[in-house]
């Protein structure tokens, strides 16, 4: 059985002039392009293709990778428009319908947002949706004394503990800075005071878990957190000051935009490095910055 929106591995049965043949069990043979067709490819060979429904709304493979599947948020840009929706680019050559019912706001032609991929309900065609806050889920946490958990269902486990790395997604600017979607399931909020980088909508990349809200929401930030990091750290700055004549001009009241213009690092994880240095002997630190002790 064939999952549309999703990868399928499935075998090739039938060669013809214009693509492969694959069985796609209780759906019949489903149609590999011509175009997506590699010499390497023979009846008996089992290959994994996306499947997704062509203009006829019969299932079709293609072994192009599309922004997103189903049950996946992407940043998308609309192809075009009509009087029913918009048309976003996906990857494959059908472009991804989202119908003015599933649009927050009017999408224009050019313009990129953020999307949610489902399959729709009645019709099983593959569709859009702008309205993403809706597949976002909080997490549960554990259990407290005002809402214990019920006694035939203990609490569950919490997915994250602090400083894990997770996949983001940044979704909308806020007066707070950024929310995130985390490893395609939480939402996230990335604090402008944790952000020492230019960050635009769209923009994926691995944040770390700072702290779970009692709401379900995950506070994030860009740099890996506690001891282990703090180590690593000191040991890059200590290397440093072995590189440039045993001192840093940077101190611990130095501005935190300098601080991560050249060490890519949080001020307070800079101010963590900078104490393990001295518990350690190694450093002194006075108002010009920091040296290496003799």
């Amino acid at each position: 059985m064939i999952t549309i929106g999703t990868y399928n591995t499935l075998r090739i049965v039938k060669r013809v002039d214009f693509g492969l043949y694959l069985d796609g069990g209780e759906e019949g043979e489903i149609l590999l392009p011509k175009r997506y067709v590699t010499p390497q490819m023979h009846i008996g060979d089992d290959i994994e293709v996306f499947i997704y429904l062509d203009q006829d709304e019969r299932p079709v493979a293609t072994t192009e990778q599309p922004l997103a599947k189903v049950g996946e948020f992407a940043w998308l840009e609309v192809a075009w428009t009509n009087q029913y929706g918009a048309f976003l680019k996906w990857g494959p050559m059908k472009d991804l319908f989202c119908p003015f019912r599933e649009q927050k706001q009017r999408m224009e032609q050019g313009k990129r947002y953020i999307v949610y991929v489902k399959e729709d309900e009645e019709t099983h065609r593959l569709m859009a949706t702008a309205k993403v806050e809706k597949y976002l889920s909080p997490i549960a946490l554990v259990a407290t004394e005002s809402q214990p958990a019920p006694a035939h269902q203990p609490p569950k486990p919490l997915p994250y503990h602090h400083g894990d790395a997770a996949d983001c997604l940044v979704w909308q600017k806020t007066d707070l800075g950024f929310k995130c979607i985390v490893d395609n399931r939480y939402q996230g909020q990335l604090y402008d005071n944790q952000i020492f980088q230019p960050l635009h909508t769209g923009d994926r990349f691995t944040a770390y878990i700072d702290h779970i809200r009692q709401d379900g929401k995950i506070d994030l930030t860009l740099q890996p957190t506690g001891r282990r990091h703090t180590l690593d750290f000191a040991e890059v700055l200590l290397r440093y000051l072995y590189e440039n004549n045993g001192r840093c001009d940077l101190g611990d009241k130095s501005p935190a935009e300098l601080i991560y213009d050249r060490f890519k690092v949080s001020k307070k994880a800079y101010k963590k490095a900078i104490g393990d240095l001295y518990k350690r002997h190694l450093i002194t630190i006075g108002d010009d910055g920091i040296r290496l002790s003799n």
